[in-house]
């Protein structure tokens, strides 16, 4: 176990001092301290071992052995920029493109998510002379200024005259709580008639689109899986007004949804974007991210005289790492692992929905599952409240999960690849029995759903476990030695 250097309250005072308010904090009334990992398991700095459900950066498994020798050999050696030739640079490119459709075929290696999508957009614009684009309701792309303003789930909070106005939002395709849902005939066709529109529209304005972006499974947009052939006919209006697609695998790349390597493959062979975007899981943790896109896009991208050079991206220490993390990938079958163990967990999930009326649906693909907890199920109320409840109870069983979407009502698995059945079968059971204990607080039961509603219109805002001020509230019953969550009462807030 790792040696501690700081008392954890000292931790915390440096952090308050010298970290920016911010830069917000998980559990922020008593956040862990984590001091080792390893496969699927976190350590606090007491050696509790914490179940990570949520930490799609360790794709392979904290700190492999695998991952770890790679980066230490090579960073024993050598590490450069790539105005130097290395084979490092070359091989991994290569294996890289292997995993993708022939035309995406040129790298460009660079350091994080939102470097990618910043550059992506370059790319874009200079490939189109355009300059409109058009993302989806809540999406979000990364931090940079070029990303903010096309990334709804931070701006959403401007008013229109303050968001740019070359930034277009499409409704988000998902077919459960969006504007066309399961019971529609064609939610695919619909959802990109209205991408066609909102392209009509600003042709009317003599707007010109560059570029559609969307998360090929939306992740902080609340785990939303779009229609099979949305994407397709998405390209096709983009393509006919002269823009390009990218899409954005930094959340859902790399083998996590099972049946492909690629989230965007779901939508069939006859979908392949213009430029993918790769973050997070490529590196296992390092810093290192890439944009692969078509030799036409890259060749039109160097006609602007202009050299692109980072001094970080595609080193011979990050591609050593990038190698390693793909070899391990089809080493242990992580790929396979996440297609058994995701249908697996869905299905334990399919059964507590049967049971329980605060889960309103069940959705993903793989290791990407998303659980939408509703106070209705007619009205899809979200429980945006008793979903926050949800994920500081686990917290105390030492699970870690955690809650997105434009509600903070969707409880998100996206673990490492390694997490097995075994696991999937402790966090199901212990959300079973929170969900049993809350809803028998509540009352929830089918003769009374309509007063749990009217119930939880009225309570209290508390903090969520990032610090967000939820919609609704429930707070720990002191009183209790099982902890029964009581709805709040409304003179008091729950402070964090």
């Amino acid at each position: 176990m790792s040696v501690e250097a700081l008392e954890k309250e000292k931790t915390i005072d440096l952090r308050k001092r010298h970290v920016g308010p911010s830069c917000k904090i998980f559990f922020s009334h008593d956040p862990i301290k984590i001091v080792q990992a390893k496969g699927q398991y976190m350590y606090d700095e007491k050696g509790q071992r914490y179940l990570d459900c949520i930490n799609n950066v360790a794709h392979v498994g904290h700190c492999h052995p695998d991952v770890v020798k790679a980066g230490a050999q090579q960073m024993e050696l050598l590490n450069t920029n790539t105005r130097f030739l290395h084979d490092n640079l070359v091989m991994y490119a290569e294996k890289l493109q292997a995993t993708l459709p022939d035309k995406l075929s040129v790298c460009y290696f660079v350091n994080s998510g939102s470097e990618a999508n910043d550059l992506a957009l370059r790319l874009a614009w200079q490939y189109t002379g355009n300059k409109d684009i058009i993302t989806l309701e809540n999406a979000y792309h990364g931090h940079v200024s070029s990303l903010i303003d096309i990334s709804p789930y931070k701006f959403h909070q401007l008013s229109d005259a303050e968001q740019n106005q070359f930034v277009h939002v499409a409704p988000s395709p998902d077919v459960y709580r969006g504007k066309y849902r399961a019971d529609h005939p064609d939610p695919a066709t619909a959802y990109a008639d209205e991408v066609k529109d909102i392209i009509d529209k600003a042709h009317k304005k003599e707007r010109k689109i560059a570029a559609f972006i969307a998360e090929s499974l939306q992740s902080c947009g609340g785990q939303v899986i779009p229609p099979v052939g949305y994407f397709q006919q998405v390209a096709e209006h983009v393509h006919k007004a002269g823009g390009i697609v990218i899409a954005d695998e930094v959340q859902v790349g790399f083998g996590r949804v099972g049946s492909h390597f690629w989230a965007f493959q779901l939508q069939g062979e006859d979908f392949v974007p213009d430029i993918v975007t790769m973050g997070k899981p490529i590196g296992n943790g390092h810093p290192m991210s890439c944009v692969v896109t078509t030799r036409e896009v890259a060749e039109a991208f160097m006609s602007s005289g202009m050299e692109y050079f980072n001094t970080f991206g595609g080193n011979p220490v990050s591609c050593a790492i990038g190698l390693a993390v793909l070899d391990v990938i089809i080493k242990e079958d992580l790929q396979g692992n996440a297609l058994r163990v995701g249908r697996y967990l869905t299905s334990l999930l399919e059964k507590q929905k049967k049971k329980h009326l605060l889960i309103g649906d069940i959705r993903g693909r793989g290791l990407f599952v998303g659980v939408e907890l509703v106070s209705d199920k007619v009205k899809l109320t979200p429980a945006t409240a008793e979903a926050q409840e949800v994920i500081y109870k686990l917290k105390e069983e030492h699970i870690l999960l955690s809650a997105d979407g434009p509600h903070r009502n969707v409880l998100k698995f996206k673990p490492p690849l390694c997490f097995t059945t075994e696991d999937a079968d402790l966090v199901v059971e212990k959300i079973d029995l929170i969900l049993t204990e809350l809803e028998e607080a509540l009352g929830l039961n089918v003769h009374n759903t309509l007063n749990a509603e009217t119930e939880s219109s009225k309570r209290k805002l508390p903090t969520d476990e990032n610090g967000h001020q939820t919609h609704s509230g429930l707070v720990h019953s002191k009183g209790s030695s099982r902890g029964v969550p009581q709805p709040a009462k409304q003179s008091k807030r729950l402070k964090t």
